[in-house]
């Protein structure tokens, strides 16, 4: 798909979702067109205003902005966002696992409050939108 975006794009400029639509005809079937054109305009959202990287910096801030025992609560709403705050609650870290010190301990700025919420099916029925939200909440140590 991406082949084909630049491919188009190179001959004439993407200026709609209409003529981005029409140059990915050929990948979308019918039944499943509109969740695959939701997936690629978030994809290309997302990279537009780099916001998991604006995710990042602001996960990175809270750990000088709160105090101990002040309480991180994020609501995810994709699979991209929750990894990188489940990551971050976890283990103060988005990639990878922290460092041991010589005893083995390892030294995380917080720690997970219950496990993640999600919506009812009530709320969901009331906003459909609600339905991958995931609420997330940690305490600072």
């Amino acid at each position: 798909m991406a082949r084909v975006i630049v491919e188009n794009r190179n001959q004439s400029p993407i200026v709609s979702s209409k003529q981005l639509k029409n140059s990915l005809g050929r990948f979308l079937p019918k039944h499943r067109e509109n969740k695959i054109l939701a997936q690629i305009y978030q994809a290309i959202r997302i990279e537009v205003n780099q916001e998991l990287e604006a995710l990042k910096d602001f996960l990175s801030q809270t750990v000088d902005v709160l105090n101990p025992g002040g309480r991180l609560s994020l609501i995810s709403y994709h699979s991209l966002e929750d990894r990188l705050v489940k990551r971050f609650m976890r283990n103060g870290l988005f990639e990878g696992e922290p460092e041991k010190d010589v005893f083995g301990r390892v030294e995380i700025p917080f720690k997970k409050i219950g496990k993640f919420i999600i919506p009812t099916d009530d709320e969901i029925q009331r906003n459909n939108r609600a339905r991958s939200a995931k609420l997330r909440i940690a305490e600072k140590l």
